[in-house]
């Protein structure tokens, strides 16, 4: 009986499939899908035969099925006699070109997914008139332009999906008509701006996937009517205000990201709500307060992510037991750990609060999280090193250099750490997306290139959010900072060109600044995969500790060329001291020495010159060796010094001064003046006049000295004394050994004057100095500027009056209220203030 029934089922299914097989396609239809698939390169399936609604299309076969790409699915029983093709599938086919205008024919279309090619150009708006499409998906594509709000007219519309392209400008009011959609892909779009109150009508949304745009304004509260909403995913935007209170409607949720926003507030009380949420993500954001008891004992949550906002208070004692993955780091939180750290399976990730550990605590935590706390107790104020270098995700290696790489190859999940030895440490947080159970570390077997070090570059470590780099006990000092990067996946020559589309993108920050912004790997190396690329950096440390924060933002694609490949990825990391290190006692004798030669082979130097100064002063040739001035050391020639004071002669002497005596006189422009004369030998090698000039009449003059070869008692009050020579000297003589001239307006303002780099204000007593090299006391790293370069400002206005002996102001020196000062670029321009800091601020 059952081989009857079988045989009468076969022959049925024969007499449907041969009878369909006799009803022709739409003419139309035909043509169109026969021009589309040559405009796209894509051959032609003989067996058509000019009837693509034929085999598979008529089947049972489903249109998602692997093996049925591209693919048709036709409808015969809509019109007497003739098939409508109802769904066509082009899917990761490394298409190239622009959606053809053919497809307006298509009018029967339910489903229409062409996602993971190349296609160009705009999203036509003709797709509006579709009217009965049910499906349409056009992710990680090339399209630009604005999204058409002819989409509106797409009332049946359920599954909407035009994420990872390159669109722009705002979402159409219109597509709040879209009453029917279900579903929203448009993470990584390129759209931005407010998201339109019109979405309000979008009530039976099941799933908004919305990150990476730039969407604006207060996190819109009406998506608490969406009470069928079970995946709400916002990362990467730029939404401000606190959580919406209607959010406690959605209690069908499972998955709410709200990550690397604006968000301020406290978290909503009746959080409780989300008894069937599974994963919540609250992280960098700017949320305060205390942690809610009811949010540790969702029944269903899994994941929990609260780390980086300003979050006070005690950790709640009670947790779910289904909860396993917490990450609380990055936040004030304080007291002791609660009883449940010591699940079995479970992470937690506390670094950077200020809480306390005892005994039981440390035995169930990886060990060292006491040293990554915000007050970092682990040798602070007793440094005890000067450098590190790790290769990330692998096992220790030596570069062609010797140095050491140590290894960090340990195990690291979405919440976790580890430290060496006090010595440096890891920081990991975050989940990859719909790749669960990823692993966050990359072997690549290829041979970097750019490197005389390839096998650093034969693993990486990977973080799907925030990955932190610690170096602990360091010397405070200037270090150079060097990041080894290399992207891999598949070689350029055999990548689909929707592979290439990927865009892995991350933030730089060093000690809390931000260094680069939206760092893509592939782009610095020029295109090239496999290929190394080196970061230099140069960093103050301050407090013998250092920050390297990569941090994915929320930037870039998400799922190219895999779901989850995304975040930032390492290669190794090599960080030296730029300074003499004071700490280590073998040295100190060295250091003496090379310090009292220094100064040793300076005071020769100066002894040399002084007695060259002093055996041209004597020679009687001034006035033919001095005609030509240096006008980097002086502004007037010889022949009119010469002139204003009568032949520097005993009777307009007005006595000595150091080096030379001061002599009075009157200038072509009737001017008096005193002037102190001085021979010295520039930088250049050749006997110069140094003149140094003050005003004793009333008229105003311009330019009469150059800036920095005065004494500060002469430049600013006008006192002539014998150490206005010896520092006029010193200033020429600094010229001469360091080979640039005392002030260059083109460098940097720390670096403009050269007398700020030796200036006494600078430098400490010899008592002090050998306190340092000894260890006794602690070597200061701040500096101020001398008050003569900070206090005054001298400029064209600055008028000296009255004699060598005595001088008053007819215009008061200038006060200057602005002291010059470095600082760093403080964050991206709308991540939230968290990300930015680092532990110990």
């Amino acid at each position: 009986m059952k081989l009857v029934e079988f045989l009468c089922c076969m022959f049925l299914s024969l007499l449907i499939s041969t009878s369909q097989a006799q009803t022709p396609t739409d003419p139309s239809e035909s043509r169109a899908l026969r021009s589309i698939f040559q405009q796209w390169q894509i051959p032609l399936d003989s067996l058509w035969d000019g009837n693509p609604c034929t085999g598979a299309a008529i089947d049972t076969t489903d249109i998602e099925d692997p093996g049925f790409n591209p693919g048709i699915k036709c409808n015969c029983g809509l019109t007497n006699g003739t098939c409508h093709i109802t769904q066509l599938r082009v899917y990761a086919l490394n298409v190239r070109g622009v959606i053809p205008e053919e497809l307006r024919s298509l009018t029967f279309l339910t489903f229409l997914k062409l996602d993971q090619n190349f296609l160009t150009g705009p999203l036509p708006a003709f797709l509006g008139n579709l009217s009965a499409l049910q499906t349409l998906s056009v992710g990680i594509n090339a399209l630009s332009g604005t999204i058409p709000r002819q989409l509106g007219g797409l009332r049946n519309l359920r599954i909407l999906a035009f994420g990872s392209n390159n669109f722009s400008g705002s979402l159409p009011p219109e597509l709040g008509l879209l009453v029917s959609l279900e579903q929203m892909y448009i993470d990584s779009a390129g759209v931005g701006g407010q998201i339109p109150r019109t979405f309000a009508n979008l009530v039976n949304m099941q799933v908004l996937w919305a990150s990476d745009n730039a969407f604006t304004g207060r996190i819109p509260d009406f998506i608490g009517n969406w009470t069928n909403l079970t995946a709400l995913r916002f990362q990467g935007n730029s939404f401000r205000g606190p959580i919406p209170s209607s959010y406690s409607s959605l209690i069908s949720l499972t998955d709410l990201t709200l990550r690397n926003n604006l968000l301020s507030g406290t978290i909503p009380s009746n959080i409780g709500e989300y008894q069937k949420l599974q994963r919540l993500d609250f992280s960098f954001n700017n949320l305060v307060g205390q942690i809610p008891g009811a949010l540790l004992n969702l029944s269903s949550l899994s994941y929990l992510f609260l780390g980086n906002n300003s979050l006070s208070g005690t950790i709640p004692p009670q947790k779910s037991p289904l909860l396993l993955t917490v990450d609380l780091s990055y936040n004030r939180l304080s007291g002791s750990l609660p009883s449940w750290v010591a699940q079995r399976n479970f992470s937690l990730s506390v670094v950077a609060n200020n809480l306390t550990f005892d005994s039981s605590s440390n035995s169930v935590l990886p060990s060292g999280i006491n040293c990554i706390q915000r007050n970092f107790p682990c040798n602070r104020d007793s440094p005890r090193y000067s450098s590190f270098a790790i290769n990330c995700g692998g096992p220790q290696k030596t570069s062609t250099d010797g140095t050491v790489f140590e290894a960090e190859n340990s195990t690291l999940g979405p919440v976790s750490y580890y430290v060496q030895d006090d010595r440096w440490a890891v920081s990991n947080i975050g989940l990859f997306g719909e790749r669960f159970g990823a692993p966050y570390i990359q072997n690549n077997l290829a041979q970097a290139s750019g490197t005389l070090d390839p096998e650093l570059f034969q693993t990486a470590r990977l973080s799907p959010g925030s990955l932190r780099y610690f170096g602990l006990g360091l010397e405070n000092g200037i270090y150079n900072v060097s990041l080894q990067f290399s992207e891999t996946g598949n070689n350029d020559e055999g990548a689909r060109n929707w592979e290439r589309l990927g865009r892995r993108v991350f933030d730089i920050y060093l000690q809390g600044s931000l260094e680069i912004k939206d760092f893509n790997i592939r782009s610095e190396a020029g295109g090239a995969i496999d290929r190394a690329v080196q970061k230099k950096f140069e960093v103050q440390v301050s407090e013998n500790f250092l920050e390297i924060h990569l941090f994915w933002a929320g930037k870039g694609t998400c799922c190219i060329p895999v779901q989850g490949f995304y975040g930032p990825s390492i290669s190794a990391i090599r960080v030296t001291r730029d300074f003499q290190p004071t700490g280590s006692k073998k040295n100190r004798t060295g250091m003496i020495v090379g310090i009292t030669l220094s100064i040793g082979l300076l005071s020769i130097i100066c002894a040399f010159t002084i007695l060259y100064l002093r055996r041209k002063r004597s020679s009687g040739n001034e006035e033919e060796e001095l005609l030509e001035i240096d006008n980097r050391l002086n502004i007037f020639s010889y022949a009119e010094l010469r002139t204003a004071t009568g032949d520097f002669n005993s009777t307009n002497k007005l006595g000595e001064g150091g080096f030379g005596p001061v002599y009075k006189g009157i200038l072509s422009d009737g001017r008096e003046v005193a002037v102190k004369k001085l021979l010295v030998t520039s930088h250049q090698g050749k006997s110069q006049f140094v003149a140094e000039i003050s005003t004793i009449s009333a008229v105003q003059h311009r330019n009469l000295v150059k800036f920095g070869y005065l004494a500060p008692e002469y430049a600013m009050l006008g006192h002539l004394t014998e150490k206005a020579d010896v520092f006029g000297f010193g200033v020429v003589a600094l010229e001469i050994l360091c080979g640039r001239p005392n002030a260059d307006s083109s460098l940097e303002p720390e670096r403009m004057y050269l007398l700020e780099w030796a200036s006494p204000t600078m430098r400490p007593p010899m008592s002090r100095v050998v306190a340092m090299l000894t260890g006794d006391i602690e070597v200061s790293t701040v500096a101020s500027r001398p008050g003569y370069l900070t206090d005054w400002q001298f400029n064209d206005m600055s008028i000296f009056n009255g004699s060598p002996e005595s001088s008053t102001s007819e215009a008061p020196l200038h006060r200057s209220n602005s002291l010059s000062s470095a600082s760093k670029v403080s964050g991206a321009d709308y991540s939230p203030t968290t990300v930015t800091q680092a532990m110990l601020h």
